[in-house]
């Protein structure tokens, strides 16, 4: 039996290690360094020209900027990330406004502030943009895990005790089956879906690369519609979110996706809440009765405090007015986003977005949690907080979550809620066959990893590229060609120049097989962003490869993606065997499952085959066929 307290004590105590080390290292790379250091190092861009500036979706202010220092550096920031607007100009005060990074495109960047002004010092100068430390994550995790402590006797303590292991799941009775060919879904979906139809707590979701993990939640999400009026789908990430909502809004559903509209696809940004709410009739009203508020504010500034009674009688009442105009905006604008909500049969939004403001007093009779397993677990709580019932969908064999403290990661905090709901016996449903690899490319994870539970569907089991050289899968071995990996300062990132010719040398055989509109979609993953960088240098240089469907990203920056073919660079050779990134199988195994026609894998033997994985991998290669030397592609 766990106790609650205890179980939630702990791992509020190891996140609040993990913010620790987190903020520390925030410290230590940017906020202790110098402005040069930090541009260095990637995580300033100073300075700054801006190109545009002005007002988006949920009248926020942005600005597109560009820098014109160190052009085509590698940097730290992303899309999505927190970040400083600054100037240096040595007379402005308060110099600084927060935002969230929109896009990043080489050197440009689209920054969407947390205010309706764009600072008045925009224009001055002297700009830059920093990343901040995101503090608001931690807290909404620590707010969730402390109401955990005492979760008292209701329908959140049922849960507790179901997702603790503390009792066993249960079902509800007399759920009428699913006909067959439900949603065009196949028989481990539909078993999928009828599991989390008879679900009276939990239901959890185990999907395999290429399954269609996501197409059966939107199934689930379609049965459920027809008894259940408002339904919370969450995941870790807002692309993992956006493609959810996405594929909801496809299949019918009224959807009101919550969040940052920074951090929103443009492609559903109808969807959102705060364009939703800008488009309803209502919102004119509102928006004319706080322009009236400004007004009277603005009037009440002409009367100062020194001037007679009636001014001063005049200029209480202005502010008054205004207090009270927008006290009725507010709460005109309040009852509209409580009709959207409402009106609404799925909100989507991530993990922490569902500790929302506008979700205050909402309650859902289900919450569907995608991506499970690269979630940090006290995450997940905070939609569960909302709801009823949970349903946990993902791979614990693919990304696991991000833990930056080696302390936290060893005393569990890596584990993910859905991965210790499987370890403390809770039933899930497995789907069981794939629709995007050859057989060949999907062998080896599939006795690895799934225990040869996976069968390849009909229609890819035995689809090859329309060229001689059709071998589904390739492991082209460096040993012995001199290809030493090398080390790049500051980021003490790997790359490896030999396997960059090797992979181009394969890439060039395979370009003159095919008419150009006719080469099938590449990608080339690796785990190092160094090597990402060197090869996207190296075939932007190269003719040959202009006008290919050619995608170079690190094995992180792909998941969820799919091409006809992968190559992936393994990077590491040295003679004392050491693989670093490569010991992580998980994020290997996201690598070995993206291609649909060939996986080709670009590789020291002699350096990875010490690890039993890769042993394992080099022995399945030897097996059908797959081995090939470096030296067969050395023409230069």
């Amino acid at each position: 039996m766990i106790a609650p307290d205890a179980y939630f004590g702990e791992l509020l105590a190891l996140l609040k290690t993990e913010k620790e080390a987190d903020l520390s290292q925030h410290r230590e790379f940017i906020d202790n360094l110098s402005l040069d250091h930090k541009k260095k190092k990637g995580y300033t861009w100073y300075p700054l020209q801006i190109l545009k500036k002005g007002f988006t979706y949920g009248e926020r202010a942005f600005v597109l900027i560009e820098r014109t220092s160190l052009l085509d550096e590698p940097h730290q920031i992303k899309a999505g990330h927190t970040v400083r607007l600054f100037t240096m100009q040595p007379a402005v005060k308060q110099g600084e406004q927060t935002g969230v990074v929109h896009y990043v495109d080489k050197n440009r960047m689209k920054v969407i502030l947390n205010q309706k002004d764009l600072p008045d010092w925009i224009d001055l100068g002297l700009i830059g943009v920093e990343l901040m430390f995101d503090e608001r994550t931690y807290q909404e995790m620590e707010r969730a895990l402390k109401t955990l402590f005492k979760p008292g006797n209701g329908r959140l303590k049922t849960l507790v005790d179901v997702l603790l292991g503390n009792s066993a799941a249960h079902t509800k009775a007399n759920i009428p089956a699913l006909p067959a060919g439900f949603g065009g879904l196949n028989s481990s979906q539909l078993e999928a879906v009828q599991h989390i139809l008879d679900a009276e707590d939990l239901a959890i979701v185990h999907g395999p690369p290429g399954t269609g993990k996501t197409t059966t939640l939107v199934q689930a999400v379609v049965a459920m519609s027809q008894s259940v009026s408002n339904m919370l789908v969450t995941a870790p990430s807002n692309t993992a979110v956006d493609l959810l909502t996405e594929r909801l809004l496809s299949a019918g559903i009224r959807v009101v996706r919550i969040g940052n509209i920074s951090r929103v696809d443009e492609k559903i940004m109808e969807s959102s809440l705060e364009v939703q709410l800008s488009a309803h009739p209502e919102a004119k009203n509102i928006r004319k009765i706080r322009i009236q508020a400004a007004e009277s504010r603005k009037t009440a500034a002409r009367y100062k405090r020194h001037f007679g009674h009636e001014e001063r009688e005049e200029r209480k009442r202005l502010m008054q007015e205004a207090k009270e105009m927008s006290a009725w905006a507010s709460q005109l604008e309040q009852r509209l986003l409580q009709q959207i909500l409402e009106a609404a049969q799925v909100i989507t939004c991530t993990l922490v977005g569902a500790a929302h403001p506008t979700l205050d007093g909402f309650h859902f009779p289900v919450v569907f949690i995608d991506e499970a397993a690269q979630a940090l677990e006290p995450a997940n709580w905070i939609p569960i907080l909302r709801s009823d019932k949970v349903v946990l969908a993902g791979d614990p064999f693919q990304l696991p979550p991000t833990v930056k403290s080696a302390q936290a990661e060893r005393a569990g905090l890596g584990k993910t809620l859905m991965e210790r709901c499987l370890d403390r016996g809770a039933p899930a449903a497995v789907l069981k066959t794939q629709y995007r690899m050859h057989e060949t490319i999907m062998g080896f994870s599939n006795h690895y990893f799934y225990k040869d539970q996976l069968e390849a569907a009909e229609q890819v089991k035995d689809h090859r590229l329309a060229t001689a050289d059709n071998q589904p899968l390739i492991f082209i071995d460096t040993a012995g060609c001199g290809f030493e990996e090398e080390t790049k300062a500051p980021f003490q990132s790997k790359f490896n120049k030999g396997e960059c010719h090797i992979i181009y040398e394969h890439f060039f055989s395979l370009y003159q097989d095919f008419p150009l509109e006719m080469i099938p979609e590449i990608a080339i993953l690796s785990p190092y962003m160094e090597q990402v960088l060197h090869l996207r240098n190296f075939f932007e240089e190269m003719p040959l490869s202009q006008g290919v469907a050619l995608t170079i990203s690190t094995i992180d920056g792909f998941q969820g993606q799919e091409r006809d073919v992968v190559y992936i660079s393994l990077v590491r050779a040295n003679p004392k065997g050491k693989i670093g990134f490569l010991s992580d199988i998980r994020r290997m195994n996201v690598a070995m499952t993206r291609a649909r026609k060939q996986l080709v894998v670009v590789g020291d033997s002699s350096t990875i085959g010490q690890h039993p994985f890769y042993k394992a991998f080099l022995d399945y290669c030897d097996a059908v066929g797959a081995y090939r030397t470096a030296w067969e592609y050395m023409s230069y």
